[in-house]
């Protein structure tokens, strides 16, 4: 138990006994504007003094809980249709919690790096998206940046109506996806952003799953080495920092350019360390209703991809074990396209990386918004976050809420390959396929000897395509925009992109990093 809780544990009962009673409180979670995750159980929780009864009522749900000897107290209320408003009331013997403007429907958690953090007012359009926003029944909960050694019960946020004064700094990804379930179901929704730009996967997962993972173990073994060595590094940092303060005093007087500040070394407190994240901007919000969560990171893991094949999933899972609530939709966004486009087929490990993502499709209700062809060359935060929100709402609309509509662009399914040629099946082709511009690009094809080049592709049925090269007589091995930026015109007629992916299992080039 944290030396924190172990104290305000203490202090708790020293009150008790001195014959004072805690006042009754609610996590942050349960305050003026929230919202309830419809046909959920809900929990309420909070804190009390040890031994005392905690009611909970809202509309013609009721509950009770008494608080343990730490003062924690859980109340399940019974299940409710999405409306509202509603009025939450919590009695206590010393005090009694009204919470106003309850709203019930549907509630996500989007997370991730820094294209979820990326802020409405960073997107395309942003001004008039921002006028726009005038949403009373989306409702909005930001997480602040904070790392921690191990799990937090509480953070420090609250709920805030969607206003053009509320949604410039929200996530853009989340908010777009919110706004388009809000539009197509008709019912309140709830986001809860909480991401932070640069991290890795790893540092969203508790250190237990991690522990218990041994693809894990390097990412484990290379921190427990940097925190070993962060005293010194530290201090040598130190001598460092004033070394270049003289520096910088000495450049003025010359008239010449400062030199550039030192970098602080890795260390505790960086959102790096396995853990941290999960720790201070997860935990806390376990196990508040929700219907699934919304994620969009994978560039800090680019270079070790066949890496992230498993901590990925495991990630994922781990989410699912701590909140209770069985395998709840977890939604992902694909790698965009990004650096400058390469004349020749050939490898990359942000290729390696979507490939790994999807993979994790075979973990049961996951679900991915493929955006190979909105992102920018020049730009890992592409600003079109309206189609990234549009494109993971698809998926759930279709899945989770059973409304007719395309989920996905096409998938890979499978190759059969025959006199010089190869045919591709793929799922989710929907209507047809569709080779936008009119030329199938973005297709590449190898023999044996695992030298690829450019194919010719045309569709060949409804969900198949059949591509060849003169210079590949016997061809087993085909890619589709595998590249870190591909050029691709596969879709379906649903205006949805495919997916990058290959056919080979050939060796990559982030087989062998950890």
């Amino acid at each position: 138990m944290p030396k924190l809780r172990l104290f305000a544990a203490g202090l708790v009962a020293l009150l008790v006994t001195a014959g004072v009673s805690a006042d009754v409180t609610l996590h942050p979670l349960f305050s003026e504007h929230m919202v309830l995750q419809q046909g959920a159980r809900i929990p309420v929780w909070g804190k009390a003094a040890p031994g005392e009864t905690v009611s909970v009522a809202i509309g013609a749900r009721k509950g009770s809980a008494t608080a343990g000897e730490d003062g924690h107290w859980m109340v399940r209320l019974g299940r409710l249709d999405a409306g509202g408003p509603y009025e939450m009331t919590v009695t206590a013997e010393n005090n009694v919690l009204t919470v106003n403007d309850v709203l019930v429907g549907e509630v996500w958690v989007g997370s991730g790096q820094s294209n979820m953090a990326m802020s409405v007012k960073s997107s395309n359009n942003a001004e008039q998206e921002i006028a726009n926003a005038n949403y009373p029944n989306i409702r909005l909960f930001h997480v602040p940046t904070k790392t921690a050694d191990t799990p937090q019960e509480t953070v420090e946020a609250q709920w805030q109506l969607t206003t053009p004064e509320t949604i410039p700094n929200f996530s853009a990804a989340a908010y777009f996806f919110g706004r388009e379930l809000h539009q197509q179901l008709n019912v309140p929704v709830g986001l809860i952003h909480t991401s932070w730009g640069g991290t890795p996967s790893e540092s969203w997962t508790s250190l237990e799953t991690l522990e218990a993972t041994p693809e894990a173990k390097p990412i484990l073994e290379r921190w427990d080495d940097i925190l070993a060595k962060y005293p010194q590094a530290l201090e040598a940092y130190n001598k460092q920092v004033e070394d270049w303060k003289a520096a910088v005093e000495q450049a003025k007087k010359d008239g010449k350019d400062a030199p550039a500040q030192p970098r602080a070394p890795l260390g505790p407190d960086h959102p790096h360390r396995p853990a941290t994240l999960y720790n201070a901007m997860l935990a806390p919000l376990v196990p508040y209703a929700i219907r699934g969560a919304i994620w969009y990171q994978g560039e800090s893991n680019a270079s070790r991809a066949y890496q992230y094949r498993t901590i990925f999933p495991a990630m994922i899972q781990d989410w699912r074990e701590h909140w209770g609530q069985g395998d709840f939709p977890f939604l992902f966004v694909q790698l965009a396209n990004f650096r400058e486009r390469k004349p020749e087929p050939g490898d990359s490990d942000w290729a390696e990386l979507r490939e790994a993502q999807t993979m994790t499709l075979a973990l049961k209700n996951t679900g991915m918004a493929v955006i190979i062809d909105i992102g920018d060359a020049a730009d890992i935060h592409p600003k079109n976050k309206q189609d990234v929100g549009k494109r993971l709402a698809y998926w759930t609309l279709a899945k989770t809420y059973g409304q007719d509509v395309m989920a996905s662009g096409p998938l890979y399914d499978s190759a059969r390959f025959r006199g010089g040629k190869a045919v591709l099946r793929f799922d989710y082709a929907g209507d047809g396929l569709v080779a936008q511009g009119g030329e199938l690009k973005g297709f590449a094809i190898a023999g044996a000897d695992q030298k690829f080049v450019w194919a010719k592709a045309e569709i060949s049925g409804k969900n198949r395509v059949t591509v060849w090269s003169d210079s590949v007589t016997a061809p087993v091995a085909v890619r589709y925009g595998w590249a870190d930026n591909p050029e691709c015109t596969l879709y379906n007629q649903a205006g949805l992109p495919a997916s990058p992916f290959r056919t080979d299992d050939w060796p990559g080039v982030t087989i062998n990093n950890k």
